[in-house]
Parts: C-alpha cells; structure tokens; sequence
C-alpha cells in the first residue's frame, strides 16, 4: 500500500484519482499531495467553460465520476431540476460544478476519516522517479511520495507548422481558444474568421462566437470538410450481437478485415451508432490486438472516419450548426493549410482545396486554431513532461499520442516499468486509444486505486 500519494494534475483525471482513493476503506490514513496548478481545481479545461452553449457529447445517464456509480452526475442533477432526463445532453459547466461539488465533498469527509490532504495550487516543475519513490521539485522544495500519478489532461497547443512569427505575434491568430471565448465580448462587426478542425472544439467555438458576434461570418477547414456525426435524439437499444462482433475483431486483428466486419454488422442494428457504441467497452483491448503496422495503418487511414462516428454532436448541437450555414453565416471547405501571414488588414491564409491542384488565398480578420487534444509529449512545451523526457524518465508512445506506458498505467523507461510512476487519462492514447472521457477515466481512476491501495 502507497500512504503517500502525489497527483499532479487538477483536471477531472486528478479529481476523480482523489476522490476514489478517498472513498475507500483503508487501515491507515493517507497522505495525498493534489497539484492543481490554475485553474478551479476539478474542472480542468474540458468543463473550465461557462458557456450554456457548450454541451457534453455523452447522455447525463453515463456520466457519473465513479465507475461503480456511473448514475451519479444523473442523481445531482435531478436533485437540482427533477424533469432532467437520462437520456440530455447537459451543459459542460454543469457538469463541471458535479466535479466541483464531488471533490469538495471527498475532501470533507476526508479529514473525518483522519486522511492528510494538500491541495497545492502550483505546478510540479520536476521528478525524479526511483524503484521505492518519486522526488518532486516545485520552487526551492521538494516532496518525497512513495508514487505519483501524472493526471495532466491535454496539453498547451502548438502553432501548426506554416504560421508565420508576425501573425503569431498579431494577436489575431489564436492557438488557444478557450481563454479567448472565456474573455470574448459581443461585438456587432462584420468579422470574417476562419476556425481551423471540424471537431467537437471547432464546434464550439463556432457556436459560441457566432452568438456574441451576430454579423460574423465563417470559414471552417479540415482536411475532409465534414462535421461529427450527431447522436440521435434518444438512446438506442444495445446491439445483439455485439459479442460476437467484439470476437469477431479480436480474432482478426486487422484494419481491412474490422472495416468489413463494422460494414456487415451496420444493416443488422439498423443504426450504425449502435455498431459504434457497443465497441467502446473494448475499444483498449481491440487496440492492444492490432500490430505496430495495423495501427499505423489505423492512424493514417481510418482514423478521422472513427473520430467522426466516436465523437458525436449532441442533436441540438447539430442543428445550431446548420442553422449558420442555411444562414450563410458558416462555410465549411476541405484541403490543407499551407502557411498564414500577417498583412495590412489582417491574415492571409495559402489554402489547397481536396481534389485541386492549384493553391488559394483566404483573408480573415482572426483564425483560430480548433484542432482538438495535444498529446504529443515530443514536442510539449510543459516543464515537468519536457524534464522527465529530457533527462530519459519517460519516452514517448511510437506514434506521438502521449505517453509509453503499460495498459495499467505504469510509465516506461527504457522498456521497463516504473514501480511507483503512473499516468491516467488523456497522457494513455498510445496505449488504449480511448483514454480521454469521464467513462473510461473513471475507470482507470478505480483499477489504479486498487493497484495504488493494495496491501
């Protein structure tokens, strides 16, 4: 059993780890060290928003904190509007309140349990990882734990590759949309904005600045051009034969041949949402399945086609969105950006359309960069992930996705587990795919609980 814990990191990942290791019966008290860094300790950036504009993408029934009560965001709710249903899509930012609320309430109940906590608002600068412990280095001290968990969520984004220095330095290009929204006022202007992704971060941000500023107009690029699919209205029936499928892939562990058997299981559920969701129980073991070269194949090939299908929109969401392009208000073009540079009246895109040949110029007032979750630690300007890199602590997954771990959480140096060095949440792509929604963190946050607790 570990009695002294540090979690670095106050995103959902580090509140749910805390309030499941405080949950638990234990023989001794624990002493736990919450690094928080910014921000409202709980929320984190994914449901830091305050916007009633921007929904979860899962249903309120599935979004529980705790893996053995995945009713609990549910049951908070209904306390506060009973006519709340399972099945809504619910603001982030109440969601957000839920983590704040449950994490306030594990804290309280943890003194009366005799349990030592401290919640530091400050930023872990360094570890020093050993066989019987961690050294942390914040400031001018340093912090002996018996383990810690690297619970960091998504990383700061990096300007994509072709942005000049004169439109970084403008102002006008924004590599971080959510403090900008946060800060944004109303403005009746005619500003022409490009949002760079497609994404559910795209969304948001199209949604949220199309209402403070009414006479905007928008260009959205990816490399497809599409949106996420939409989640029906109400919650489908699981598939029936989803076990027979799930064995199906596990057998043959190959991109083609899953492509062919998703294809010939669609007609049998009749919505192919059902196909797709029956799969997310065992999306990490599926994943374990494939080969170096399958996944590679996987990322190149199929990857944007299963983030549409994976991530939906919420149906009122959908329809937002396409009310801004019946509008006019909203383009969507697919192809590739090439380079942005600042100009006299503001940035000038050099944009190739799919299919063409032949390069584009797009001005705009602001582009903001929408292109979802940074996990590539290679290239992360964060200290305490740039520190262990550098001095040969931790390594990289094989494709960029986060960390090298083992699918329960063990960082890897060396090809060699850590003892008392583990990650949770989004740090875990390269090793179970899906590893960056309240479902699987939750369960993650039980496993490493047991792991982390046991005698």
């Amino acid at each position: 059993m570990f009695r002294r814990v540090a979690i670095i990191g106050g995103g959902a990942a580090g509140a749910t780890l805390l309030s499941e290791l405080l949950e638990r019966p234990v023989s001794q008290p624990l002493h736990l060290d919450w690094y928080t860094g910014g921000g409202v300790p709980g929320r984190g950036v994914a449901y830091g928003t305050r916007s009633s504009l921007h929904l979860l993408n899962v249903r309120a029934a599935s979004m529980g904190m705790f893996a053995n009560r995945p009713g609990g965001f549910l049951e908070y709710m209904q306390k506060i509007d009973p006519a709340i249903s399972g099945t809504d899509f619910l603001p982030r930012s109440w969601y957000g309140d839920y983590l704040e609320a449950q994490t306030a309430t594990a804290l309280a109940r943890a003194k009366d349990k005799g349990h030592d906590v401290r919640v530091v608002p400050y930023e872990v600068e360094a570890a020093v990882p050993e066989n019987d412990g961690v050294t942390l280095f914040q400031g001018e001290s340093q912090t002996r734990v018996d383990a810690a968990v690297l619970a960091l969520g998504a990383l700061e984004p990096r300007p994509l590759s072709g942005v000049s220095d004169d439109a970084l330095a403008s102002g006008r290009y924004v590599i971080k949309p959510w403090p900008m929204l946060a800060e944004v006022k109303p403005d009746t202007q005619a500003h022409n904005v490009i949002v760079i992704g497609l994404g559910l971060t795209a969304v948001d941000v199209l949604l949220e600045l199309a209402s403070k500023w009414p006479n905007a107009r928008f260009t959205a690029i990816s490399r497809h051009g599409l949106l996420p699919e939409v989640h029906q209205a109400n919650a489908a029936m699981p598939f029936e034969d989803s076990d027979e499928l799930v064995e199906a892939m596990r057998d043959a562990p190959d991109i083609r041949t899953w492509m062919h058997l998703l294809r010939d299981a669609i007609p049998r559920a009749n919505d192919w949402r059902r196909v797709i969701d029956c799969l997310r129980p065992h999306t990490a073991m599926l994943w374990g399945q494939l080969s170096h070269a399958e996944r590679l194949r996987f990322l190149r090939h199929t990857r944007w086609a299963w983030e549409r299908a994976r991530h939906r929109m919420a149906p009122q969401i959908a329809q937002s969105v396409h009310a801004l392009e019946r509008e006019g208000r909203l383009r969507r073009l697919p192809g590739h950006m090439h380079n942005v540079v600042l100009t006299d009246n503001g940035l000038r895109m050099t944009f190739l359309p799919k299919g063409d040949k032949t390069e584009v110029t797009l001005d705009a007032d602001m582009i903001i960069q929408s292109t979802g979750l940074e996990t590539d630690v290679r290239r992360t300007q964060h200290t305490l992930l740039q520190q262990l890199m550098t001095n040969g602590h931790i390594r990289s997954d094989p494709f960029g996705l986060g960390v090298d771990a083992t699918t329960d959480g063990h960082l890897l140096h060396d090809g060699k587990p850590w003892p008392r060095l583990f990650a949770i949440g989004s740090l875990l792509r390269g090793t179970l795919w899906e590893s960056t929604a309240m479902p699987e963190i939750r369960q993650q946050a039980r496993q490493l609980t047991d792991r982390l607790l046991a005698d």
